[in-house]
């Protein structure tokens, strides 16, 4: 689940949460896909499995569900990485 792809996609979404402006408030799959040019289904996909990692959080209903960064989170894991893991 952490293995990111040779785009480095996962990466420049979460950096995109981090930058004040829209992103900011979260961000929905459509978003993402108009962002980076993917197709809805491909943002999706990579969302759910930030999503899934804990990197993000999401708010909402299903389909139009608001993702945001999980700092507390991506911190611990970034010193896991840090520490050798």
């Amino acid at each position: 689940m952490l293995r990111t792809p040779t785009d480095e996609t996962r990466l420049r979404i979460l950096a995109w949460l981090k930058e004040p402006g829209p992103a900011a408030d979260g961000v929905t799959a459509d978003a993402v896909a108009e962002r980076f040019s993917l197709a809805p289904p491909v943002a999706r996909t990579h969302l759910r499995l930030l999503a899934a990692t804990g990197l993000l959080h999401s708010r909402g209903a299903a389909g139009a569900e608001r993702y945001h960064r999980d700092d507390i989170r991506i911190a611990e894991v970034a010193r896991m990485f840090e520490k050798g893991w």
